[in-house]
């Protein structure tokens, strides 16, 4: 028996990266799951699987997450976890950026895990429970530069976290995060052999990026009865970036 035998998820940004690399995760060890994206063709890679249905949808649209979970009920029977790993990056000069820039990332980063947890919380509660995992990242925890609209965006998706573990604890409903570092997806491929992706690399104390599949496995642990405990939890899963002052540059590899 998998560890995710009988619970259903929703995931968002589930077409690929670390929301599809999750939905495999959960399925693989005995879940079913729904996957929620943008690009509802970006899901052909779950045809013909009857463990995983797909729904087309935007993050920031109240409707679209609770047509997630409702989808998870009607399909599967109930809804007791949620990963919400839908997000967007920015950048730009604190000055120069125009603000309806800034007003896009949170209101896909933050105020669409804020309605992910309101369309799950409902369908946990006549599930007896649940888990909700949100995809924050180190850019919460510190600063990059020029990124102060994304580093924003994650440290409040952190603290929603925190704030929202203590007020659902005692309903048996668990609340936590994981912190991807620099990971190989989609979105960083057009990269691969570049000067910038070779000077990320370097500050990175394991000195190679993450597999989404080693987010998903972190996701799965904390979405699982394994973590049972675990809530209002932040994990970085980064390679050691977050354990470093970044004053020096870790050790190479010998």
């Amino acid at each position: 028996m998998g560890r995710h035998e009988g619970q259903v998820a929703v995931v968002t940004g589930g077409a690929s990266g670390i929301g599809r690399a999750s939905v495999e995760a959960i399925v693989r060890e005995g879940g079913r799951a729904v996957a929620l994206d943008l690009d509802e063709a970006a899901m052909a890679w779950a045809d013909g699987d009857d463990r995983i249905a797909v729904v087309a949808g935007d993050v920031t649209v109240p409707d679209d997450n609770a047509a997630a979970v409702a989808l998870a009920e009607d399909r599967f029977g109930r809804c007791d976890v949620a990963v919400l790993n839908a997000g967007i990056p920015m950048s730009g000069d604190v000055v120069e950026l125009p603000m309806e820039h800034f007003d896009r990332v949170m209101d896909v980063n933050v105020r669409g895990v804020v309605l992910g947890i309101r369309a799950a919380v409902p369908a946990m509660r006549r599930a007896g429970g649940g888990a909700i995992v949100a995809t924050a990242s180190t850019s919460g925890i510190g600063a990059d530069p020029n990124m102060w609209p994304y580093n924003t965006s994650k440290a409040a998706v952190i603290n929603l976290v925190r704030a929202v573990a203590i007020d659902l604890a005692a309903e048996g409903i668990r609340v936590n995060a994981v912190c991807p570092g620099p990971t190989e997806t989609g979105m960083t491929a057009a990269r691969a052999g570049t000067a910038w992706k070779a000077e990320i690399t370097r500050h990175i104390p394991m000195q190679r990026w993450g597999r989404a599949d080693e987010l998903a496995a972190a996701v799965s642990f904390l979405v699982s009865p394994a973590a049972s405990f675990v809530t209002g939890a932040v994990l970085p899963v980064d390679g050691g970036i977050t354990a470093s002052t970044s004053q020096f540059l870790p050790r190479e590899a010998p």
